[in-house]
């Protein structure tokens, strides 16, 4: 056996000849076992690890060449050494190896001749089993780089790691790495079915260089799992720049084969995950940065209004949207918009801030809400033939409540006062399209009462209809908090997703 001394079964119903079988085989090297029968050699197989079978072709309950066949069933990566003093015709010799038999030797047998056809195939059944292993794991390898690759966040990049290093090496396994924000973390596997977890782990990076390069340590010094008794870790640290951290592959070494082939290619793979992830991080947060710029950047005081609002982009892996809301006081009214740029992009962004620009300026020129839509849309045929998006708009005097409400495709705004939840359905085309829109719409908020406009983020579900998301929406937002930040945070938390896949805006309007 690789790494150790292989045990020899040798299968003979004759003492004399077993005894001579194990002698020459002992003296070589080996450990060797004894079985008298068939039946017997099989039960020594189910026992325990052999790693080669010496078995003569006759036997007093089931020819040789049956047992053979039920070892190789079972353990095809066992070699079988077939001897007779009978079967000595090419016959019986082709029907020997046609049936699994790795060799065939007739007697009398030579001692020198024994012990190289095991070792000769005990050679060629080790070169399999590492080529065997060596496929397996780096199809998982394979495996492996492409849920790195798609994972979420640095976080979830951290437990695919770990989770595949343990899947890979079928063993414990930790990645340490270092986050976008200096805190250093390690994904740990306690084993190959194991959920991976995270935890705080440091790492003294002193002297690391660019590149990937190996160690064996002890195991002590990475205390993040249980490490199998006895063995030290093998340690893999991969560096790609010189202002990147190295982080870190750590397995047991006994997983570990010649040059580490295997392990210094999943190193690799994470740190080139990473700084994939790295990079899109980066961009995604100055595109965040610049869309938060556009977005109005503190609320009016308005005697006898509460106002609040709360936008949340989406998760690191998606694009910037085109979500936007606006508040200001105009005239001796509060301008009221929500609106969705159709599209997750930069470029969305970028005609969500003309969309909000546009609007104010209309607003400011003393338009009622439907003007406005009507000249945001022919503006946006005009000069952004190819956009879409939908809008809530409306104009609230704080004294007497009277609100001027048009929308443009928008979902509908929503009332909450005692307990009781009505939203207001104002059904019109979308901006971006020629179709005539309806008047606009008329209505008291009642004092007391609470008005609530957003974006499709909050409700929208891949795995529900609009309508399970408005009746979602209608029970959390029954319940309005006296703190309307804390409500607005409320319904972020109970009604969208922990990975946000669409910015979300919401604005709230409580007249007390």
């Amino acid at each position: 056996m690789e790494g150790g001394t292989a045990t020899v079964l040798v299968v003979d119903d004759s003492r004399t000849k077993r005894y001579l079988l194990v002698s020459w085989l002992t003296r070589a090297g080996f450990a060797t076992i004894e079985a008298e029968n068939g039946a017997e050699a099989l039960s020594r197989m189910a026992a325990g690890r052999i790693d080669v079978v010496v078995l003569d072709v006759r036997l007093p309950d089931m020819s040789g060449f049956e047992v053979c066949e039920r070892i190789k069933e079972t353990y095809p990566a066992t070699p079988v050494i077939h001897v007779s003093a009978h079967a000595v015709d090419v016959g019986d010799r082709a029907q020997g190896l046609t049936r699994g038999a790795d060799a065939y030797l007739a007697e009398p047998i030579e001692p020198e001749e024994l012990v190289a056809t095991t070792y000769a195939v005990l050679r060629y059944y080790q070169a399999r089993r590492r080529a065997e292993l060596l496929a397996e794991r780096l199809a998982a390898l394979a495996d492996a780089t492409v849920q790195m690759h798609a994972a979420s966040n640095f976080v979830r990049l951290l437990e695919a790691a770990a989770a595949s290093a343990a899947r890979i090496f079928r063993s414990p396994a930790a990645v340490v790495a270092e986050t976008f924000d200096g805190d250093c973390l390690a994904g740990v596997a306690a084993g190959p079915d194991e959920a991976p977890r995270l935890v705080p782990w440091t790492v003294d990076d002193t002297g690391v260089p660019i590149g990937t390069t190996v160690r064996i340590d002890e195991p002590g010094n990475w205390g993040l799992v249980d490490w199998p008794a006895g063995d030290s870790v093998t340690v893999a640290a991969a560096r790609l720049r010189e202002d990147r951290p190295p982080l870190y592959v750590v397995v047991p070494t006994a997983t570990q084969t010649v040059r580490t082939p295997v392990l210094v290619q999943l190193a690799q793979a994470v740190a080139s995950a990473a700084e994939a992830q790295r990079s899109f991080d980066e961009e995604h947060r100055i595109a965040v940065t610049l869309q938060r710029s556009l977005l109005p950047r503190r609320l009016p005081e308005i005697a006898g209004l509460d106002l609040a609002v709360r936008y949340e982009p989406a998760s690191a892996r998606t694009e910037v949207g085109g979500d936007f809301y606006e508040l200001v006081m105009l005239d001796g009214h509060l301008l009221v918009a929500v609106g969705d740029v159709a599209g997750h992009s930069l470029h969305a962004a970028t005609v969500m801030a003309e969309l909000r620009h546009a609007v104010r300026a209309y607003a400011v020129e003393g338009h009622q809400p439907g003007v406005i839509l009507d000249r945001v849309n022919e503006l946006m045929r005009t000069l952004l033939p190819n956009e879409q998006a939908t809008v809530c708009l409306l104009l609230l005097h704080p004294g007497s409540g009277l609100v001027r409400l048009a929308s443009a495709g928008h979902l509908p705004a929503l009332i909450s006062r005692d307990g009781r939840v009505e939203f207001v359905q104002h059904s019109a085309p979308l901006l971006g399209v020629r179709a005539p829109r309806p008047s606009d719409l008329e209505f008291v908020l009642p004092a007391g009462s609470t008005l609530v406009l957003y974006t499709d983020g909050l409700i929208e579900r891949r795995d529900a209809t609009i309508d399970d998301g408005l009746a979602a929406l209608s029970v959390v937002a029954a319940r309005v908090d006296d703190d309307l930040d804390q409500f607005c945070q409320r319904l972020l938390v109970e009604l969208a997703p922990p990975e946000i896949h669409d910015d979300v805006a919401v604005v709230a309007v409580r007249r007390r």
